[in-house]
């Protein structure tokens, strides 16, 4: 059973979380499954644009802490789960098609950060984004480290990430941080209008823009991900990061 969902309607590709039952809290499986699914459509000439949700109550809830001991089973395990979900934002930001987030429900840690990841975001109004690395001894991933300092300045994004408190989406529309808020039910209607309008301008165009409003942080944002990935690592293995928090769910 894959956890992540693909329908083709003209030019653009939709992709979708489907991992209900545990909020689409990132698994290693999850985001194997994600990947594929990006790969697959970054390949499609026909697909000019993608949109990314996520199915039932939220759009993703983070990494799955039910799954810790085996994210953290052995070294290669750790390594593993963190490439992964940084993979992830190496295929939604260094790829040539526009991403339309489609975003409702919890966007926490992981979740969070993919949604930062996406070019264009639709949020519904019953957003709630967070943090909650340091609340629990762990460390940000998704390139968020370098992107959001450029999105809303050094003390903004040391606000979201070391405070870790919870965003609603008109507090993250006045950041400026996504485009659209609308109603949980019209959040798909208005995520496949906005893609349906940037499916038909010149994709040679649209790629070209992406890739050069992309160029000036790319190199940046490769860094980081390599220095998030390493103390990510790091935080998983080491028990007194999470020590340093008594509030480290080791059961959801």
């Amino acid at each position: 059973m894959s956890f992540v969902d693909f329908r083709k309607q003209g030019h653009i590709g939709t992709v979708t979380l489907n991992r209900p039952d545990r909020l689409n809290a990132i698994s290693t499986t999850l985001a194997s499954d994600l990947h594929d699914a990006l790969f697959a459509v970054s390949a499609d000439p026909d697909i000019r644009v993608i949109v990314l949700s996520g199915e039932g109550r939220a759009f993703c809830a983070g990494d799955d802490l039910k799954e810790f001991d085996l994210q953290t089973a052995s070294d290669a395990a750790t390594v593993r789960h963190i490439e992964a979900i940084q993979r992830i934002t190496r295929d939604l930001m260094f790829c040539d098609k526009l991403v339309v987030g489609a975003v409702h429900g919890f966007a926490v840690g992981g979740g969070f950060e993919w949604m930062l990841n996406c070019d264009l975001i639709v949020a519904s109004e019953d957003l709630v984004a967070f943090f909650p690395e340091t609340e629990w001894g762990q460390f940000p991933t998704g390139g968020v480290t370098h992107l959001l300092p450029q999105a809303i300045g050094y003390q903004q994004a040391m606000e979201l990430l070391v405070l870790g408190e919870r965003q609603t989406a008109q507090a993250l529309l006045h950041r400026g941080l996504v485009n659209w808020v609308v109603r949980r039910e019209d959040m798909m209607a208005k995520a496949l209008e906005v893609a349906g309008v940037a499916a038909a301008k010149s994709p040679f165009s649209v790629s070209r823009l992406k890739r050069l409003l992309t160029r000036d942080i790319s190199g940046g944002l490769g860094r980081a991900l390599d220095l998030e990935e390493t103390i990510t690592i790091k935080a998983f293995k080491t028990p007194e990061a999470r020590a340093r928090s008594s509030n480290f769910p080791t059961k959801n």
